[in-house]
């Protein structure tokens, strides 16, 4: 299916509940093309929720054509990238395979928050919405400790852990809806999550440095109690630092 270029980021997070074990996307002059490997079932669905699609049966071999998408990305100190990739042997590696939990390092909220992450001195850490637990792999690896990893999704949790597993870290991961659900106390929490998770969450830590993303640059999160030090912005995507008022 095409989307004109404007609507791209709308059209990704349709993507990501419709297709969510992975989709390409190509520009086509002032349009975006989005394309998922799927069953009739589900190409119906897809269909239904973008209006007009185009289907064709796919040759042999197409369940390994989805690799070639899937490339690594440099951010910071790190190498971020699936295991049939090589990383350099002075990068921070973390090795994330696609799956169904949301993450994989390539999308701009987490660049960003990586970026910060990377900024500040190890203490402990809460991830709030860990998905494959990209950050907290990240944050383990950089010396933060302990770190928590919650999700509400179960599956997010156990890629969590697995990922945590590949990669040599120790990360504590649980189930947990960080709106309302007990926290752990922390000195730092991340959340790239909703932009209304991120204000409810806000007034429920008690940490001192809050790093946020998930929302597009014209939103800022109203949260009290804390002060904003630096925005950074990628792909029209925005993340921002806080740091505990008084």
């Amino acid at each position: 299916m095409r989307v004109p270029l404007e609507r791209a980021e709308e059209a990704r997070a349709l993507m990501l509940d419709l297709a969510p074990e992975g989709f390409e996307e190509r520009e086509r002059g002032a349009e975006l093309e989005l394309a998922a490997y799927t069953n009739a079932h589900a190409g119906s669905r897809i269909a239904r929720a973008f209006g007009t699609t185009h289907e064709e049966e796919v040759p042999p071999g197409w369940a390994d054509r989805w690799r070639s998408f899937h490339r690594p990305v440099a951010v910071g100190p790190f190498w971020i990238g699936p295991s049939w990739e090589g990383a350099p042997p002075d990068a921070l590696a973390i090795v994330v395979d696609p799956g169904l939990a949301f993450g994989t390092g390539a999308h701009a909220t987490t660049r960003l928050c990586l970026e910060l992450l990377a900024e500040i001195r190890p203490c402990s850490l809460l991830d709030a919405g860990c998905g494959s637990g990209v950050l907290s792999v990240a944050a383990a690896k950089l010396g933060f400790d302990p770190v928590h990893a919650l999700d509400d999704d179960p599956f997010a949790v156990r890629t969590t852990i697995a990922n945590a597993a590949a990669n040599s870290v120790r990360v504590g991961a649980r189930r947990a809806d960080v709106t309302t659900d007990e926290l752990p106390d922390t000195d730092a929490v991340v959340a790239n999550i909703a932009l209304h998770a991120v204000e409810t969450l806000a007034s429920r830590v008690r940490a001192t440095t809050l790093v946020t993303s998930g929302y597009l640059r014209s939103d800022e999160p109203r949260i009290d109690a804390w002060t904003h030090v630096e925005r950074r912005v990628l792909d029209e995507w925005a993340a921002d630092r806080y740091e505990r008022s008084g």
